[in-house]
């Protein structure tokens, strides 16, 4: 069995997946892949159970509802202990993560305990508009200041976990919901003394589908930033 499990989780993301899929498969060949699908109601769902027969290496959990991409992503952490694998990398599945950056990713893992992949630190990008850019700049700048760790990058999902030297970590530490949970995460990983790792990537605008971050997510995040500041 692969020591890898590549995860993602997905809602209408129908123009996409399969040449994620297809990609990931043509750059590794001995990784498993894992996607979570909540009822995507464009038809995500039935396309990657077609997938399924093609690609020997996809795993899919089907939800019946749409129930958050911290759930999601905790329920990939807790497939990739049951199974054993080694390393469990998450990316987004709207192809803005490039799948051939999973390499340098693997690569990292096999020494180290955790890594992130950086648009900010040097050699990495971000190709989204003006304005995102500059409110995921100045985001991730206070929430540096504000937790106060050497960390540059909280809030893409590029990111990888080696499970076997996680033994006192677990992601149902982690109690922020939506898309504060990739922060907190980075937070609880730095109190049990892991080590953030950087590493940079490109960021690319997604081409197929509509962004599904709720614009109301900059201000939860702002909440749960100064809950982790002050209580955390």
């Amino acid at each position: 069995m692969p020591k890898t499990l590549i995860f993602t989780a997905t809602f209408n993301e129908k123009g996409n997946i399969e040449n994620l899929i297809n990609q990931i498969n043509l750059i590794l060949n001995d990784v498993d892949i894992l996607i979570v699908d909540d009822n995507s109601p464009d038809g995500t769902g039935d396309v990657l159970k077609n997938l399924m027969h093609n690609h020997k290496n996809l795993k899919v959990i089907h939800r019946e509802k749409k129930s958050g991409l911290d759930t999601a992503h905790k329920l990939g952490y807790d497939y990739a202990k049951e199974k054993k694998y080694e390393k469990f990398i998450t990316m987004d599945a709207d192809l803005s993560h490039e799948p051939k950056e999973i390499p340098k990713i693997i690569k990292v893992l096999d020494k180290e305990a955790f890594v992130i992949g950086s648009r900010y630190v040097k050699g990495g990008a971000c190709e989204m508009s003006l304005l995102r850019t500059a409110i995921s700049v100045i985001g991730n700048k206070i929430i540096k200041y504000l937790l106060n760790f050497n960390c540059n990058e909280f809030t893409t999902s590029f990111r990888g976990f080696n499970i076997n030297k996680l033994e006192n970590f677990d992601l149902k530490l982690v109690e922020s919901k939506g898309y504060s949970f990739f922060m907190e995460t980075i937070f609880r990983l730095n109190q049990k003394g892991v080590r953030i790792n950087e590493i940079p990537i490109r960021f690319r605008n997604r081409i197929q589908g509509k962004s599904k971050i709720p614009k109301l997510e900059l201000f939860r995040t702002l909440k749960n930033l100064l809950l982790l500041k002050f209580f955390g």
